[in-house]
């Protein structure tokens, strides 16, 4: 006896039940991290920590903290600011991977509003290199770099604006029913192992940071990470949307990420230039996809 509903509609087999595993385990996480209840402790969390940075670093100024302790804590306060926007980094890193399985356009613009966010930290890291009480005396260089990493960052801001104005999901445009179920559900595969290397990552920074080795950068190992993932997300659309506008669209927005990748590990102005121009870029590429190559668009040609 047969079972031609199997074979007819997909629904079977070790790939299927994998795509069903991966929805059942990332839905209800992306639900519970997007929460009003669970960005609000978040949000909570993070001003705790800001105070209790403050007061330790102040503890440690006034010789209160163990040796060991004050060996690891900073005496800038300044410092207090640098680590609330790693944090603030940190979870909107968290964000950009349960955005991944949304559609690539989404993911796009997610990973420009860390850069914007990174341009405003680095601004921030310069307050280091001040004396307490501030003054700009002396500090003329760290000066130009606020103001440089700052006005990028607002640029980017503002292109982040008309690219979500103009951005379209050509993934659920172009693909519909258990297709489009198992294009998702291959992404969400993507973006849980992505959420483990970035906690066992994490992790690892922690570990080493406690023991003394402040030699590895997290956030740019995670990034580079990111790269093959992006290059793997495109692949796998190009098995879902084999047509050649739509290869073309992702693999430029693959291309912008990469321009970003490139913008966080550059020096001071090339940093901003590089961000800027990956941003114009996904506009552009957006703008070019929408007027010539959308359904709507080839109807009114």
């Amino acid at each position: 006896m047969t079972r031609p509903t199997c074979q007819h509609d997909g629904k079977c087999g070790p790939m299927y039940a994998m795509y069903r595993g991966a929805t059942y385990l990332f839905d209800p996480l992306h639900h519970w991290w997007e929460s009003d209840a669970t960005q609000r402790k978040v949000a909570g969390m993070l001003v705790l920590f800001f105070l209790g940075a403050m007061a330790t670093i102040e503890m440690n100024r006034q010789g209160l903290l163990p040796s060991q302790l004050a060996a690891m804590t900073p005496t800038s306060h300044y410092m207090a600011i640098n680590l609330a926007f790693t944090l603030v980094l940190v979870l909107e890193v968290v964000s950009l991977i349960f955005t991944l399985p949304c559609s690539i356009s989404k993911a796009v613009g997610k990973q420009f509003e860390i850069l914007a966010l990174i341009m405003v930290r680095s601004s921030f890291k310069e307050l280091v290199n001040f004396p307490e009480p501030i003054r700009i005396t002396g500090q003329e260089q760290a000066l130009f770099h606020i103001v440089s990493d700052g006005t990028a960052a607002l640029i980017i801001f503002a292109l982040l604006g008309l690219y979500m104005r103009i951005r379209r999901d050509a993934d659920e445009e172009n693909t519909k029913g258990l297709i489009l179920f198992k294009f998702v559900a291959a992404k969400k595969i993507v973006a849980l192992l992505l959420l483990v290397a970035f906690f066992g990552m994490g992790a690892l920074s922690i570990w080493q940071t406690l023991n003394g080795h402040h030699d590895f950068d997290f956030f740019q190992a995670f990034y580079t990470i990111l790269i093959f993932s992006d290059i793997l997300l495109v692949l796998i659309a190009q098995r879902y949307l084999p047509a050649f506008n739509a290869v073309f669209r992702n693999s430029g927005f693959a291309l912008a990420t990469l321009l970003i990748r490139l913008a966080l590990t550059a020096p001071p102005y090339y940093n901003a230039a590089l961000g800027i121009g990956a941003a114009l870029f996904a506009v552009l590429l957006a703008w070019t996809y929408n007027c010539f190559f959308t359904p709507s668009s080839r109807k009114n040609s």
